[in-house]
């Protein structure tokens, strides 16, 4: 299993914010670059970014930091918010991403995200964000009717690399995963899951990595690893 040392970005630094509210943002680095190249100089496998002011706009708002992390790693990034064309999508994979996490078009252009699979097989991820079980968009300030469950089988033969669950409720906030959430979406879908959301100590990992259901291709964890819960090394054995 993969794990992900997150990097939020908001106004060009990189923060977390507390169960997905953007007044409670705490700032953790000046240098979202530097971040990046730290997690790197770690060994994690992976980076995964997020635009939250992006999410909130529609489109994306921290390119210059993005940017700055592709030219200072090698490690492949992942990266969501505000991307919502495929012209977007495009540009963002040229410029050497890995992989873009279509999230609020998951919900609202299901065929948007079928034509991405379609034009770059393996580089696209869908973004489940959950409030009590129902799926949140537009950087989770609004709540559907739709049951996460629902939305991930409507893309079961698309072709989607992973699915990226997070519960917002959860996340920043160090209370622990969703495991049973997790479980119940992975039983119900072919495709990886990633973990996301309230990862707090090296428990929550093993938790993770010990859900038999479906695949589990890994969890992101941002707050505990700046807080120093543990380290970059030790989540990543403890997801081994």
């Amino acid at each position: 299993m993969i794990l992900f040392p997150a990097i939020d970005l908001k106004d060009g630094q990189c923060v977390r914010l507390y169960k997905g509210d953007m007044a409670q943002a705490t700032v953790f680095s000046d240098s979202p670059a530097a971040q990046a190249k730290a997690f790197a100089e770690a060994g994690a496998q992976w980076i995964h970014v997020v635009d939250l002011n992006g999410a909130f706009a529609g489109e994306p708002v921290n390119g210059d930091s993005v940017r700055a992390i592709l030219e200072a790693v090698n490690v492949p990034i992942q990266l969501g918010g505000g991307i919502r064309s495929m012209e977007t999508i495009t540009y963002w994979l040229s410029l050497g991403v890995k992989r873009v996490i279509l999230g609020t078009v998951a919900l609202r252009q299901p065929e948007l995200v079928k034509d991405a699979c379609r034009h770059y097989p393996g580089q696209i991820c869908v973004g489940i964000d959950a409030r009590d079980g129902m799926v949140a968009v537009e950087g989770w300030a609004e709540v559907s009717e739709l049951q996460v469950i629902e939305l991930a089988q409507q893309f079961e033969d698309a072709g989607v690399a992973a699915i990226i669950y997070t519960d917002v409720g959860r996340d920043g906030a160090m209370e622990g995963p969703d495991i049973e959430g997790t479980r119940a979406l992975a039983a119900a879908v072919s495709i990886p899951i990633i973990a996301s959301g309230g990862v707090s100590s090296l428990e929550d990992l093993k938790a993770i990595a010990q859900i038999k259901q479906g695949n589990i291709e890994g969890a992101i964890s941002g707050r505990a690893i700046y807080d120093g819960a543990f380290t970059v090394p030790e989540g990543i054995a403890a997801l081994s």
